[in-house]
């Protein structure tokens, strides 16, 4: 199944456990309504928000807020529409095209804020779960003012509340009490905190949010331009369209900040002064758009050195075992990458069978061993390399395996998942679950090869798919250009585990002869 709205975007990588947004019919593209400010310059406003929603392949509805006389230098008059005409364009709209999220931009009143208040409530209690993306914005780059300080308290008090993220740059942040850093707590608004309006000798442009999937810092180089009019609408335009269609907020944000700086890329002058930054529909096709996500409290001043390459990036087919018996076997029956995956940290032999794995790998020509998890004793014994969960970046001691020169390999679902490993330069990447699994519980949906496809032609590390793959898929696997398939209950269950390996890399040979080629290129 290819993605029926956005062929820029794979298949989303979503969890089963993730809040659940209005879904579009299937025939049709999810519904957007963009509530804000017309700007005349057509850089930023409405126009930008329609510039973004259509490159997310979304269907973009407008309603005015506000009428703005305004061109690249200057603002010159603002004036908010009464409320009563913005009720009857959000009435035409609920009427004929109900949202799955709606957008806010410049909003002019306190009276109209209301309105929007009342039109969230009312699609929600129809049964719509209308997402709800606030920007504040409270005044121009040219520096005029907005908002009084009764449409700030109206915001904090009755828009926020409402929310399902909040997109606020650091000094709207600061207006409304948001604090960077700072963790959203249950039941508040997702968060994030754009960088782009901080000093411009930072080096990398940081974004903190917070959510309940992830919180951290998403960073990257600060894009050298100085036409960047336009930046927060199409930040949190991406992030409404991408909740549309079905995202996590995680993940939402994620796209919003690549989003965003490969608008900036492609930002072109109009006029004397700012120009506008310009959405396209292939930002996520391009690797140097990746954010990494970091958790330190404050952001990154420097990239980490990247982990050693593997000694072949064409890793194969990856045998997920048990035990150091089944390292053996897997090896003699021509399986070259193999990872030793014993779950109880607490097995009485455990650092007996991975010294014994680790030496019948560097035993077996041109093996590859990752040790899964115990870190300290595949550090201890040294291994070839670990494999980490994302639950085990919080407790690992990245710096001394990095040290040690050990290759690291990371498991990822989800957009952010993948940003948060970026950020680390691992040796590969698993993504997954391609097929579901039974193998190992996870509240992942399974993604499929479209979406293994993607991440394979865009991560410039080799990718690794894994979840449910067998003899069968094997090809198929191979065929998206993916460096290696990972699989458990193919060899450990099969009749003649033997034999099955030996079918499953003459599968994998055959399938990567028709993947594309491609080079990869690690720099941002």
């Amino acid at each position: 199944m290819t993605h029926r709205f956005a062929p820029a975007l794979p298949l989303r990588a979503r969890s089963t456990v993730a809040p659940a947004h209005a879904t579009a019919p299937p025939d049709r593209r999810p519904v957007v309504w963009s509530i804000a400010g017309s700007d005349s310059g057509a850089g930023a406003g409405l126009q930008a928000d329609l510039k973004a929603l259509q490159a997310l392949g979304v269907h973009a509805c407008t309603a005015v807020a506000a009428i703005t006389a305004q061109n690249s230098v200057a603002v010159t008059q603002v004036e908010p529409v009464p409320s009563e005409l913005l009720d009857a364009q959000l009435a035409a709209l609920a009427q004929d095209m109900p949202p799955q999220a709606i957008k806010t931009g410049l909003l002019g009143s306190v009276d109209n804020l209301r309105v929007v208040c009342r039109w969230v409530d009312a699609l929600r209690a129809q049964g719509h779960a209308v997402a709800l993306v606030v920007d504040p914005v409270f005044g121009a780059t040219t520096g005029a003012p907005f908002a009084t300080e009764a449409l700030v308290q109206a915001y904090v008090h009755e828009l926020l509340p409402r929310a399902t993220l909040v997109t606020p740059n650091r000094a709207e942040a600061q207006r409304l009490g948001l604090r960077l850093g700072h963790a959203v707590s249950m039941g508040q608004p997702s968060l994030a905190i754009t960088g782009g309006d901080a000093s411009a000798v930072d080096s990398l442009a940081s974004d903190w949010f917070s959510s309940p999937h992830a919180t951290g810092w998403l960073s990257l180089p600060r894009v050298d331009t100085a036409h960047h009019h336009g930046t927060g609408c199409t930040f949190a335009s991406t992030a409404a369209a991408a909740l549309a269609s079905g995202y996590c907020v995680a993940d939402a944000v994620v796209l919003a900040k690549m989003a965003t700086t490969h608008a900036l890329r492609h930002a072109y002058a109009a006029g004397q002064g700012a120009g506008p930054v310009q959405a396209l529909p292939d930002f996520a096709q391009h690797a140097a758009n990746l954010p990494g996500l970091h958790a330190q409290p404050a952001p990154p001043c420097a990239q980490p050195p990247a982990f050693p390459a593997c000694s072949d990036a064409a890793l194969g087919v990856y045998a997920v075992v048990d035990s150091a018996a089944w390292v053996v076997r897997v090896l003699a029956a021509g399986v070259r990458t193999v990872q030793l995956r014993i779950k109880d940290p607490h097995t009485p032999t455990l650092a007996d069978q991975i010294a014994q794995s680790i030496a019948a790998a560097r035993a077996t020509p041109g093996a590859q061993l990752f040790i899964n998890d115990h870190w300290q004793l595949a550090l201890a014994h040294g291994a070839y390399g670990v494999h980490l969960g994302q639950e085990d970046l919080d407790t690992a001691d990245l710096d001394a395996l990095r040290r040690a020169g050990l290759r690291l390999g990371l498991s990822t679902h989800s957009y952010w998942e993948v940003a948060r490993a970026w950020a680390l330069r691992p040796s590969y990447i698993a993504c997954g679950p391609v097929f579901a699994t039974q193998s190992k519980a996870m509240p992942w949906i399974p993604q499929g090869l479209d979406n293994l496809r993607y991440w394979a032609g865009v991560l410039p590390v080799p990718v690794v798919g894994i979840g449910g793959i067998d003899v069968h898929a094997m090809a198929s696997v191979a065929a998206t250009g993916a460096a290696s398939a990972a699989v458990v209950s193919a060899v450990t269950q099969a009749f003649a585990p033997d034999a099955a390996c030996r079918a499953l890399v003459e599968a994998f040979a055959a399938g990567a002869v028709a993947a594309p080629s491609r080079t990869m290129d690690a720099s941002l």
